[in-house]
């Protein structure tokens, strides 16, 4: 059984808004990567991890959108990894792969979806991911460059961000046990030594995180 995590708990500080409910392409942004998971065949139930005051809003937006697979709401915790955690718990006790997305990451598609449960299922991990292309610097002071990273080894990790079950569990359970906070699941599983297969993700996935995204992403929605 596959399941996905929906990590919908944040509170948009550099949106300066709660960016899960501003309209995009027609329909708040919450509703664009839920219907992705819904309609995705690889995928048999969502678990959706959101602020306590708005878990009534996420069920008027399932009966509002017509979303028919099963699902569960869930409360999060003060950090992403908290929240994922919180996810973990609510999965059924038959899932094997879980699949955690951003709820602001809007513009996934069911391949890439399934490109990942199909890697994490061989390896055990994997994630969507795009080569980088910038030249990218690095700098000691945050004012002048101190070097250029080989870009030829550097890859931008995206969401979903897929596991075997009790491969994300230990690694999250390790990154707790040591009090460390991760903004990423997978290096919770470097900490733990293991390894994560990158799925080139072909389509654009980019994730609404400032006003300036905002244009980019409803063009490609539409």
């Amino acid at each position: 059984m596959n399941a996905a995590i929906l990590v919908a708990a944040g509170r948009g500080v550099r949106m300066g808004a709660d960016k899960l409910w501003l309209e995009i392409a027609g329909r708040p942004l919450a509703a664009h990567a839920w219907k992705k998971f819904n309609d995705a065949k690889c995928v048999d139930e969502i678990i959706l991890v959101v602020r306590d005051e708005a878990r009534e809003k996420f069920s008027r937006l399932a009966k509002q959108f017509h979303f028919q697979k099963k699902f569960q709401i869930v409360t999060g915790g003060a950090e992403r990894q908290d929240s994922v955690w919180n996810g973990l718990e609510a999965l059924s006790l038959k899932t094997e792969i879980v699949a955690i997305h951003d709820a602001a990451r809007p513009c996934v598609t069911e391949e890439l979806i399934a490109a990942t449960i199909a890697a994490a299922r061989k390896t055990g991990a994997a994630v969507a991911a795009q080569p980088v292309t910038d030249t990218i610097k690095e700098s000691a002071d945050g004012t002048t460059i101190s070097c250029t990273l080989d870009r030829s080894r550097l890859w931008s990790v995206q969401t979903p961000q897929t596991f075997r079950v009790e491969i994300i569990r230990c690694a999250i359970a390790a990154a707790r046990q040591k009090k460390l906070l991760f903004t990423d699941d997978t290096a919770a599983c470097e900490l733990i030594g293991q390894k994560v297969r990158l799925v080139a993700s072909s389509a654009p996935n980019p994730k609404v995180t400032a006003p300036g995204d905002l244009p980019l992403i409803e063009a490609l929605l539409k």
